[in-house]
């Protein structure tokens, strides 16, 4: 899971090209939106469009996507859980 996360934080910066955020900068229990990142419901369209092609995970309605995008380490789990292959 770790290594998931790891590369998740990855991901995040290069997707949103957070150019002076590195993946020291948050943390698995970091607030995703509205936390220190700056992300918003732009961003997290942009991710939901990242992970289903990185990892063929939908994530399509918003209800799901509250408690998915909640933080880090609620997104690693969820792909976790749910990644095919």
């Amino acid at each position: 899971m770790q290594k998931l996360i790891a590369e998740l934080k990855e991901k995040i910066i290069d997707t949103l090209d957070l150019i002076d955020v590195t993946p020291e900068d948050f943390k698995e229990n970091d607030r995703l939106v509205g936390g220190k990142l700056g992300i918003d419901s732009i961003d997290i369209l942009e991710l939901a469009m990242m992970i289903d092609k990185d990892y063929g995970i939908k994530i399509d309605n918003k209800e799901l996507g509250q408690k998915v995008f909640a933080t880090l380490g609620t997104l690693a789990e969820y792909i976790h859980k749910n990644r095919k292959g």
